[in-house]
């Protein structure tokens, strides 16, 4: 009768299979912590400077995640000191802080401490491709620094937590592609974003439209448009910080030599979305306008996140009508119809009516 398997080459088999199977990353983490005789522990990978996290328990993540929001990495010292350090193996607070520096440091003080945490054992492992994976296990500040013993059975999961680390990059980047070519089957270009904006995959309809329409940079997809790169620039760094409210989504590209006008749309990679693209941060599609085609309020609103009142105005600009014109068929006086047209214009990303009138007739060259 074959023996069982001792808890740590089970726990090593589950972490192979947390790569794989990422909704197993709870469990693994929580036995993590187990084994540094901690309560809390965290997965997840670092790149520039910014965190994607999974977490032994929905209420860790959320509070290291909102301390990661007030304390970014670029600014966060514990993770500095983590990633400066380029030490092989687990290390914990006081390998990196001194005590006179932990009683005085705002982020133990003023976040960890009073939300009951404040003493770890973490390690930063660096990949090829860049990206950093973090693992860390935290407990309380007053139940003391994580002894030599746990750290050393850390040290020995750390090589299987790097290679799963890989293997679950790896899978990410081959679902990203696959979205991309679906995307493709739809007849959209598109591509899957990682943060900041960088190219995970893009498919050959995209690819067409460069450079053209898009280039691909090293840090981020660009627009060949100034105006409309920096909408989309303004709208990945807000997506970064989760202001999904404050982000413009929609970003008219206005037509050029060989292309009509070009709304690209952005949906943000959010929720139990990352259990599936576990390195994206948004999934990018590009819709050409159509020639000679007048598009409905309804079809405005969905394309540009309008308003419905803001939709009704531009279907009545885009039909011919001066603003007195359509300040009259909609029943507002002509200073309403003036402001909402201002808040068309912004949304939009175009400054003059002409320009308006062109994007949504998809008859002109605008600007």
């Amino acid at each position: 009768m074959p023996t069982a398997a001792p808890p740590e080459n089970q726990l090593i088999d589950r972490i192979y299979e947390a790569a794989i199977v990422s909704e197993g990353w709870p469990e693994v983490l929580r036995a993590t912590a187990e084994v540094a005789g901690c309560r809390e522990a965290l997965f997840g990978t670092i790149l520039d400077g910014e965190a994607r996290l999974t977490a032994s328990s929905a209420a860790f993540e959320n509070t290291y995640n909102d301390i990661m929001l007030r304390l970014p990495v670029p600014v966060n010292q514990r993770s500095l000191r983590l990633l400066a350090s380029r030490h092989a193996g687990f290390i914990t607070d006081t390998d990196v802080f001194t005590a006179d520096e932990l009683a005085t440091e705002p982020l133990y003080q003023d976040m960890l401490i009073p939300s009951g945490y404040g003493s770890a054992a973490a390690t930063a492992i660096t990949c090829p491709s860049g990206d950093v994976i973090v693992v860390h296990c935290e407990r309380g500040f007053d139940e003391g620094t994580v002894e030599p013993e746990a750290l050393a059975s850390l040290n020995r999961l750390r090589p299987h937590f790097a290679r799963a680390g890989l293997l679950a990059r790896r899978l990410g980047l081959e679902r990203a592609k696959a979205a991309a070519q679906a995307l493709e089957m739809m007849g959209l270009p598109g591509a899957v974003l990682g943060p900041g904006g960088r190219i995970l995959s893009a498919n050959t309809l995209l690819s067409a439209l460069m450079p053209a329409v898009f280039r691909d940079r090293p840090a981020r997809l660009g627009i060949v448009d100034a105006a409309a790169d920096r909408m989309l620039e303004t709208a990945m760094a807000a997506l970064a910080y989760q202001a999904h409210d404050a982000a413009v989504r929609s970003i008219a590209i206005p037509a050029g030599q060989g292309h009509p006008p070009i709304v690209v749309h952005l949906s943000p990679v959010t929720g139990r979305a990352r259990d599936v693209f576990t390195l994206a941060s948004a999934i990018l599609v590009a819709t050409p306008v159509r020639p000679h085609r007048i598009l409905g309020a309804d079809l405005i609103e969905g394309l540009f996140d309008l308003t419905p009142a803001e939709a009704k105005l531009a279907a009545m600009i885009a039909a011919g009508h001066a603003p007195r014109q359509a300040a009259q068929r909609l029943g507002v006086t002509e200073g309403t119809a003036r402001t909402t047209l201002k808040r068309v214009l912004a949304k939009t990303g175009v400054h003059r009516q002409s320009d308006l009138v062109g994007m949504l007739q998809g008859a002109a060259k605008l600007g």
